[in-house]
């Protein structure tokens, strides 16, 4: 089964496992609307339809990865064998699922060609990353000047088709990037003095990045081949257990009845989901043809029902526990624990969510619009008592982390209570059976259509009948989905490797950093923002992965230089992290920024909605994003680093006043319409919140306080006009 079939089947089990209304509102997004979507816009679901007998092959290829990767956790293999084989099986498989071009052929002749080359392809590749796997300490021992041209064989093709496996997954962009910096490797004597260098020649270059571990098969291969596939691991199983559903089921339960209730069930439902994924892409589509039609039908505009599920579905990556793929990569690169990069982001992602939540309550004030009734909602109570329990691998994860354990433990633990969660509540029933008999009917799992058991037996018939356990084609499509999600990411990863092993070699990165930095003036704001339109550029054709690779290779220790003028020497993990988490986030807001803004033409195509002005709306929604991560940079004690604890309580409460005055601005709302100089004011007072400090705090209050009172006044002047009588 292909990746878009998939998902169709997920959407479809979902429409007939929804609450009522879900279902409803559903009608409006079919299974093949989705699927056209995500192929249009997430390049990793654009795959060939294989025959069931190659797509079995494929599926048991896929299954045996993830074992392997599970048997590599227990029994550690060396990270000279493991990286290559990773992504040795990696290629192997992109070139087996992904053609040459996203229509493929048409005729049976043409197909059968394609598929042959590609085949053949895929088995080059493995052959050259196996042969590094099996024989890399006989490489390493080996003088370079003695190295036979086999050896420069199998790097150079190895890097041709890691790039071209790559191209077909994530697209061109990070390529172009990657041959730019070939190019720049290789004719750096003719290159211009911010990237001038001495130039290498071709078994340089294939030396440097394939045969150590600065290249290729460097830090971002060695988090995906470790904890980033355990996570992915881990949101495979922990969506087999039903849990989008009920992320769904939970924000409806939650904030259905509110204003504007589908929107705020967006905000909800993404920041939910984005604790086990990481794509922006797949967030909108998922949780998105669900609220964005609920959105619309209560009379949001189509543009801002999909910028309000992008934005928050963005989000996601940025939300911990689990966090997008590149937050795993600051593990290696600034030697810290998991743990404080995802203490670190909390506030951030917070005020991020927030501000997208104050936008979409002012757009409902504004349109005055209700939310869903009751009786069409489920009831949180019994959702909790009925499916609480899939909370449970979620709360394991963060205890782990807390506790100390490495991102590995913490992914495995998380998958160990997936499983186990979901028989708990098969558990509980048969408890209750043991203990009071079969005169507890309403444990039976769907009552109205099952009828009421006549003696215990047969209540525990239909107890084991409707269990919500997992099956063994459950386990089998989790292990299988979790090694076709890497490989986006690994591919990506080692791409990125090619980037950040020439920027290395060359020395460009630091030159074109100081290029930066000149440009400048030594002002650190504008490198700050230079810094972010790099960020975004990048991210609007690399993913997020490779754009936090590339940035931070280049940008982050100057900006963190200028971010600790007074330090010496080498600057620790936690001085680093600052500058870090800047380009981490706007890499992440380059899929909601026009004009490529990919998560958002998914929501404007699921909304048929303007894609561009989607991508604006989308923008202002997450306001939060191009204002905290300036915030944080420039004062460190939003990431929780070096604050007290009242302090730490003092910026939670400013900066939450200050993103709903950001907000106010933002959509020019709150009692009544906000006119030019209301939201200037709104929009400057709460920048001030913002920022930590009394001074800023004092000054935002009292600009958010005229402006609050002038609302006020004006709404009351409105009311009491509609309550005078119409002059005769």
């Amino acid at each position: 089964m292909s990746m878009d079939e998939k998902r169709a089947s997920d959407v479809e089990e979902k429409k007939g496992h929804g609450t009522q209304s879900t279902l409803h509102h559903m009608e409006e997004v079919s299974a093949e609307e989705i699927n056209k979507i995500m192929s249009k816009y997430d390049k990793e679901s654009a795959v060939r339809k294989l025959p069931r007998q190659i797509n079995l092959v494929i599926s048991i290829i896929l299954i045996c990865f993830s074992l392997l990767q599970l048997y590599s956790t227990w029994r550690i293999i060396p990270a000279t064998n493991m990286r290559p084989l990773h992504l040795g099986i990696v290629v192997f498989l992109a070139f087996a699922l992904y053609p040459v071009r996203k229509a493929g052929f048409s005729s049976k002749r043409g197909w059968r060609i394609s598929f042959g080359i590609d085949v053949t392809l895929a088995v080059i590749a493995l052959f050259c990353y196996l042969y590094m796997a099996f024989n890399y300490e006989t490489i390493a021992h080996t003088a370079p000047t003695r190295y036979p041209t086999f050896y420069y064989v199998i790097g150079g093709l190895g890097i041709v088709l890691l790039m071209e496996a790559c191209r077909r997954v994530t697209g061109l962009p990070i390529v172009c990037v990657a041959i730019a910096f070939l190019l720049v490797g290789f004719f750096g004597q003719s290159m211009p003095s911010f990237l001038g260098n001495k130039g290498f020649d071709v078994k340089m270059i294939i030396k440097h990045l394939f045969f150590g571990l600065e290249g290729v098969f460097g830090t971002p291969i060695g988090a995906s081949s470790t904890f980033i596939f355990l996570f992915m691991l881990f949101g495979s199983f922990l969506e087999k257990t039903g849990v989008g559903q009920f992320f769904i089921d939970f924000g409806n339960a939650l904030a259905g009845h509110k204003r504007g209730g589908p929107a705020k069930v967006a905000v909800l439902t993404s920041a939910l989901e984005g604790t086990v994924s990481g794509s922006s892409v797949a967030n909108t589509v998922g949780s998105g043809s669900f609220t964005i039609p609920m959105m619309k039908k209560l009379g949001y505009p189509p543009e801002f029902a999909a910028a309000a599920e992008a934005s928050a579905s963005t989000g996601g990556q940025i939300m911990p526990p689990v966090m997008g793929a590149a937050a795993f990569l600051m593990v290696d690169a600034l030697g810290l624990e998991y743990a404080v990069i995802a203490k670190a982001a909390i506030i951030p992602a917070v005020l991020y969510f927030l501000g997208i939540w104050f936008s979409v309550d002012f757009e409902a004030r504004k349109h005055g619009l209700r939310g869903l009734s009751r009786e069409e909602l489920p009831s949180f109570k019994r959702l909790m008592i009925e499916r609480g329990y899939l909370l449970l691998p979620l709360i394991a994860i963060i205890v782990t982390l807390s506790s100390g354990f490495t991102p590995s433990r913490a992914a495995l633990v998380g998958i160990g209570m997936a499983i186990v969660g979901s028989y708990l509540r098969t558990f509980a029933e048969l408890l209750v059976l043991a203990l009071w008999g079969h005169g507890f009917r309403w444990i039976t799992r769907d009552p109205g259509t099952e009828t009421p058991p006549d003696n215990t037996a047969e209540a525990v018939r239909q107890v084991l009948r409707n269990s919500a356990g997992m099956r063994w084609r459950d386990y089998l499509d989790a292990l299988e989905g979790g090694a076709r999600s890497i490989i986006g990411v690994a591919l990506a990863c080692g791409v990125a490797g090619i980037i950040s092993g020439m920027i290395s070699l060359t020395g460009v990165g630091a030159k074109l950093g100081a290029s930066l930095s000149e440009l400048s003036g030594n002002n650190t704001f504008l490198l700050l923002f230079f810094t972010m339109l790099t960020s975004i550029i990048l991210g609007m054709g690399v993913p997020t992965t490779a754009n936090y690779l590339i940035t931070s290779t280049m940008m982050a220790s100057v900006v963190a230089q200028a971010l600790n003028p007074g330090v010496t020497g080498a600057l620790t993990g936690e001085q680093l992290l600052p500058a870090h988490m800047f380009t981490f986030y706007f890499g992440i807001v380059a899929d909601i920024t026009p004009p490529v803004a990919l998560a958002a033409m998914a929501g404007a195509a699921i909304a048929k909605s303007d894609p561009l002005k989607t991508g604006w709306q989308s923008s202002k929604c997450a306001i939060g994003a191009f204002v905290v991560p300036y915030v944080f940079a420039l004062n460190p004690q939003m990431l929780m680093l070096d604050v007290h604890i009242l302090d730490l309580l003092l910026i939670i409460v400013t900066s939450m006043l200050g993103m709903w005055v950001i907000s106010m601005a933002v959509v020019g709302y709150w009692r009544v319409k906000c006119n030019v100089l209301e939201r200037l004011l709104a929009f400057g007072g709460g920048i001030c919140m913002v920022v930590p400090g009394w001074q800023t705090d004092l000054i935002g209050l009292v600009a958010g306080a005229i402006v609050v009172f002038w609302q006020l006044q004006k709404s009351k002047g409105q009311t009491s006009a509609k309550k005078e009588p119409m002059a005769l």
